[in-house]
């Protein structure tokens, strides 16, 4: 069991879409306008899951052209929240960005999120503590994913908020805005090479 906590720990901190937008959204808007964010997130997180535990995800996924799908809207959208992000506290914005993605976007993020389908995946699939009581052992994961899951997401919220909350000048929160969204562009570019060496 200690050996599951370990992995679901390095495997939810670790940049992903999730954690990067969280991050950008406390940068630019502040904590509490970020927390409905990350309520769609943990929404979105259970029922990826969910989808993991069924077997759902896995028949839906089996088609080639549904994995492509999925990959092209997950890219399309993080591209939009990197641009939502990268002009929030800018006057030249292309965008209107005044208003901060709330619950809903971030449940869209990990519907169509491929590092949330791979984590719940390996974690779910693998490291069995319970063999002898799958029941048991899908709860436990449940939980301790969830009880690691809250304090990470919440940790990047506020490393991102305490960036707003510097009152800094324009230029500087321009040029955080600006890294955020380009470390999530990182991530959109991983995410292409990954599916692209794929097929």
């Amino acid at each position: 069991m200690l050996t599951f906590a370990v992995a679901v720990f390095f495997l939810i901190i670790t940049p992903g879409p999730g954690v990067l937008s969280t991050a950008g959204l406390g940068a630019a808007y502040g904590f509490r306008a970020g927390l409905r964010y990350v309520l769609g997130l943990f929404i979105g997180t259970n029922l990826v899951a969910l989808a993991v535990i069924s077997g759902v995800a896995a028949i839906v996924l089996s088609v080639p052209v549904v994995r492509w799908v999925l990959m092209v809207a997950s890219i399309g959208y993080l591209i939009y929240l990197a641009a939502r992000i990268a002009f929030a506290g800018s006057k030249i914005a292309f965008i209107a960005a005044k208003a901060p993605p709330a619950v809903l976007a971030g449940l869209a993020l990990q519907a169509i999120n491929p590092k949330a389908y791979t984590v719940n995946t390996t974690l779910f699939a693998g490291f069995p503590f319970a063999p002898d009581n799958l029941l048991f052992e899908t709860l436990a994961k449940l939980i301790i994913v969830n009880a690691i899951w809250i304090p990470i997401h919440l940790g990047w919220l506020k490393a991102g908020a305490s960036l707003h909350r510097l009152n800094l000048s324009d230029r500087v929160q321009r040029r955080i805005n600006l890294a955020m969204a380009a470390a999530m562009l990182i991530v959109v570019g991983l995410a292409l090479f990954s599916g692209l060496k794929q097929t």
